[in-house]
Order: structure tokens, then sequence, then C-alpha cells
């Protein structure tokens, strides 16, 4: 049987915000990219679980709470 290959939320835009430290195609971190193949399947999706709302905040302008 065929291992295969961990799950992955690449997009193939990698490139490194410098103020936010996150991939801006995925949303991960320097560490966790460089982490990635050796993580368990269950961290992985973890941390994919995450990413979606870690790029919002990240790239999102906050609004003001509402009066």
């Amino acid at each position: 049987m065929p291992a295969t290959a961990p799950s992955s939320p690449c997009v193939k835009l990698c490139v490194l915000d410098a103020r936010t430290g996150l991939c801006s195609g995925c949303g991960r971190t320097r560490d966790e990219i460089a982490a990635w193949g050796s993580l368990p399947e269950a961290r992985r999706l973890a941390i994919m679980a995450t990413l979606e709302a870690r790029l919002r905040k990240a790239y999102l302008p906050e609004r003001p709470p509402s009066p």
C-alpha cells in the first residue's frame, strides 16, 4: 500500500510576511513550515484548523467595538 502524503495547506504562494511572521499563502509560521513533514498528522490537522482565522486576524483591519 503506497504511503499517503501528509496533509498540507500549501497553495504554492510562499511569501513570509515580515510584519506578521506568517506565510501570506497558507498562514503558517516559518517554524511550522520547517517542521511540517515531521509533525504527526493530528498536529498538522489541528494547525490547519486555525489558519483561516489566523490569516483573517493578521490581514483584516480591526474594527472598533460597537457603541
